[in-house]
């Protein structure tokens, strides 16, 4: 071990300058690796926590106009989405469907004793503030009991509660009563939502507030046991043709209901990003090409150096095996001395742009983890390989009659 150390030791210093150019590359091009996929790493989390992340199973539906004639009927028929739409579905969908819901929405007066405000409200099943993702600041989320006994209970925005109930602390506005559109409804949550300021009630109760409509505005169907892109296409198309059937329009009519598919919308995004994260491990690797090239030249200057000692070594019975070992290890020695000043930098850096991205929205966490540090080991070692493996050939062609003879 200590012969090996003291050998790399001499091949470094005996090529001083060319080492610390060669050197700078190898960092250079693991530095460049590590920012890169740091960098690539939190456009990943910011795209994972972002509300685009939230509801990635669910595949969202809603009414519009026929653009071709089908069975009788003519174009530019409006096609509305009924409740009981929802059982067709999942009945005629089942095993690729998981659940079927859906949303109501209209105006809303909400006034207490103190003030009042003008707004709207969404009739939803429990599913829908997590899909959203709007998380409860205080209180509870509309639960399964809430939906089946109609409760009038509601969910408003902490800006909405402050106007309602001025100088309240948000914890003591639960529990608390408010009239909406004349009707006494208890507060049973709060929530910050990013955008808007909905206020949230029980899918049945806007339902038995709608006077007997049973239009609905929007199905959100939730997918299961699908994987795949083409997977989503299908059920996709599924939910489409059922639809065609109940209100009889053609399949091929994009127009006639409108479906934002969300699974398919993040597996594509998530196929992108893996090509994003293979075109960063590229351009890293490619950086490090002139740092390979540069240990692989000083190797081959030190078999040069080193051919009366390689002479002298096979001739007293050392096998082509130990100097092939010796030269790749002296290689990847080098190669991860220098690429591992690259990653201390690089993880330097990333732990500076975490702390500068921080509470931005494009940028979340740039930083690496361990299994980004096992990779880089790993492409390390084949880099040093790779960089030692001709010289290391050529030292095996050295003939231990003709090396004692090299001055």
């Amino acid at each position: 071990m200590f012969d090996l150390i003291s050998e790399i030791g001499q091949t470094l210093s005996n090529n001083k300058l060319r080492t610390a150019l060669t050197g700078f590359a190898v960092a250079w091009g693991i530095f460049m690796l590590i920012v890169l996929l740091g960098m690539s790493r939190g456009v990943v989390n910011s795209f994972n926590d972002s509300r685009m992340s939230q509801g990635t199973n669910t595949i969202s539906v809603w009414g519009g106009m026929t653009s071709q004639p089908y069975n009788g009927y003519k174009d530019g028929r409006y096609i509305g989405l009924k409740q009981d739409d929802m059982s067709v579905i999942k009945t005629k969908n089942r095993g690729d469907v998981a659940d079927v819901t859906g949303s109501l929405s209209s105006n809303a007066n909400i006034s207490t004793p103190h003030d009042y405000i003008t707004t709207g409200y969404n009739g939803v099943y429990p599913s829908e503030l997590p899909s959203r993702g709007d998380k409860i600041t205080e209180g509870r989320n509309i639960n399964d009991a809430d939906i089946s006994q109609s409760r009038k209970v509601v969910i408003l925005t902490e800006k909405n509660a402050a106007i309602l109930f001025p100088g309240t602390k948000p914890s003591d506005v639960i529990g608390q009563r408010v009239l909406l559109n004349g009707l006494s409804f208890i507060v049973i949550g709060l929530i910050n939502p990013e955008f808007g300021q909905s206020t949230y009630i029980p899918f049945t109760t806007a339902r038995m507030m709608a006077s007997g409509s049973d239009y609905i505005d929007e199905i959100k169907v939730q997918v299961g046991n699908i994987s795949t892109l083409e997977e989503g296409e299908q059920v996709e198309q599924g939910v489409r043709n059922t639809l065609s059937g109940i209100h009889n329009f053609s399949p091929d009519d994009k127009k006639a209901v409108w479906i934002w598919n969300r699974f398919t919308q993040h597996m594509t995004m998530d196929r992108a990003l893996s090509i994003l994260d293979i075109v960063v491990w590229l351009i890293g690797i490619f950086t490090m090409l002139s740092g390979i090239i540069g240990v692989s030249n000083i190797m081959f200057v030190s078999v040069k150096e080193r051919t009366h000692e390689i002479g002298i070594r096979r001739a007293i019975g050392a096998k082509p095996r130990n100097i092939l070992v010796q030269i790749l290890t002296e290689s990847v020695a080098i190669t991860t001395l220098f690429g591992y000043i690259g990653v201390f930098l690089g993880i330097l850096v990333t732990q500076g742009l975490a702390m500068a991205f921080n509470g931005t929205e494009f940028i979340k966490d740039p930083t690496v983890d361990i299994s980004i540090a096992v990779k880089v080991t790993c492409v390390l070692i084949v880099a040093g390989c790779l960089a030692g493996l001709f010289p290391a050939l050529k030292a095996l062609k050295v003939k231990p009659v003709e090396a004692l003879r090299d001055e």
